[in-house]
């Protein structure tokens, strides 16, 4: 495993990360305040936002290359003024673009146990794209892509015990509960194969972005950015 992301494991960071390292369970059960009391400041509050959000939704992305990812205009709701605000904060869909990169798909999908194992299998180019060879985990697919990997590389095939030479399910430790299928992701377990079917979105009580945190966090970091984009400008 790469040394980014065994100290992106540190209990001590107390982050969340895109694995099914038993870490991030004990990390999710300490996780039961999101916000420190002594931190009495809003900026202080957006920071740790900012700081935890970016912990989970990261794929060897420094914080330059973020910067020219991010995008102040979220999608508006039409809601009408005597509605119940029963929809949850767009903020939330901040981290949208990243989930068309193809290292988060494959992991998405069940196919590696981590963010950087999925990394890994795409360098090493057990990944296509539309049938085409895909080493670049970067790499953003478009609406109906379909991502194919190779059977051999998926964590939770092995061969079958009676030497057939056919490949059988074995369950690993600790994956069940991150074994959810976003909507817009439509996963064929016998071809080993993901169709990208469109853009993350929200609905009422339903933001389709996986995230351990809720809307209302990912709004404090999403100002943070957009505060900085204002400082810079």
């Amino acid at each position: 495993m790469p040394r980014k992301s065994e100290k992106q494991l540190k209990l001590s960071r107390e982050l969340i990360s895109m694995s099914w390292n038993p870490r991030n369970l004990y990390q999710l059960a300490a996780k039961r305040r999101l916000f420190n009391m002594k931190q009495r400041t809003l900026f202080q509050h957006m920071w740790k936002a900012k700081r935890d959000s970016r912990g989970y939704h990261d794929a060897n992305i420094t914080e330059r290359q973020w910067l020219r990812m991010f995008n102040a205009q979220l999608p508006t709701l039409n809601v009408k003024l005597n509605d119940k605000p029963n929809h949850p904060n767009t903020a939330s869909l901040m981290y949208a673009c990243m989930e068309r990169r193809l290292d988060f798909i494959v992991f998405r999908s069940h196919f590696a146990s981590s963010i950087w194992m999925a990394r890994q299998m795409i360098v090493h180019g057990k990944v296509k794209v539309n049938g085409k060879d895909m080493p670049f985990p970067s790499h953003t697919v478009k609406d109906g892509d379909v991502v194919a990997v190779d059977p051999e590389a998926v964590v939770t095939l092995k061969p079958a015990a009676n030497g057939s030479g056919a490949l059988e399910f074995v369950p690993q430790p600790y994956q069940q509960p991150w074994m959810f299928i976003p909507d817009y992701l439509e996963v064929n377990y016998n071809s080993c194969s993901t169709v990208f079917l469109r853009e993350p979105v929200t609905r009422p009580n339903v933001t389709e972005v996986p995230s351990p945190y809720p809307p209302e966090f990912h709004a404090l970091a999403f100002e943070f950015y957009l505060r900085r984009g204002r400082t810079r400008k």
